[in-house]
């Protein structure tokens, strides 16, 4: 009996080390500063980087794909996310992480189709290596991350609180940036994605 206390002691002495730095997030907390990226090819045909925003106010950061039956619900959301963030000096940013190997549709190929047919007004990014999506903790597709001017990270997760577009009553993430430019902390800073898991490669250790 005393053995077996002994184990379980010793095993929650362990799980510190598998915390998630944030609630819901293995890699960031709120106030963290937002992880860069560089020279990640868009459905423009050019290739962008966060530094290239400096002007803007907010960044908001969606992790999104084409295969995902969630994240197509949240489109004509986040097209209108990013009429709200142009009216406040700020911009949205969707990146595609998904390994093309189960969903082919989510390559640069199938964004720049997505992005015609939807007439996305918002860059969209590939992260081919997923570095950008593994950099953030993304988990599902869509969450969203919202950067201030200082591009620290003052709110992650859902966009908002219902999938059902007719049945969402909060907007988290204008409210974020509302809160913020009043010069106040977001009541809520961070809430669990809803969506489909990010595709990632299997990391092979050497």
């Amino acid at each position: 009996m005393i053995h077996r206390l002994s184990l379980c002691i010793a095993f929650l002495s362990l799980l510190p080390s598998f915390a998630f730095a944030g609630k819901y997030n293995p890699k960031l907390s709120p106030g963290d500063a937002a992880p860069t990226w560089e020279k990640l090819p868009g459905v423009d045909g050019k290739e962008h980087s966060l530094a290239d925003l400096k002007g803007k106010a907010f960044v908001v950061v969606v992790f999104t794909c084409n295969s995902c039956p969630t994240a197509v619900d949240y489109e004509d959301r986040l097209l209108a996310l990013s009429k709200f963030l142009a009216g406040k000096n700020g911009v949205l940013v969707a990146i595609s992480s998904n390994d093309t190997r189960r969903a082919e549709e989510d390559g640069l190929e199938g964004m720049q189709e997505k992005a015609k047919e939807k007439k996305f007004d918002f860059a969209y990014l590939r992260d081919e290596e997923q570095t950008v999506a593994r950099a953030y903790g993304a988990t599902f597709t869509p969450e969203l991350f919202v950067l201030d001017k200082d591009r620290k990270v003052i709110y992650m997760g859902a966009l908002d609180d219902n999938t059902a577009a007719d049945q969402a009553k909060v907007n988290y993430v204008e409210a974020a940036v509302t809160a913020s430019l009043a010069g106040k902390s977001p009541e809520v800073q961070e809430t669990v994605a809803r969506g489909c898991t990010v595709r990632y490669k299997r990391v092979v250790k050497k």
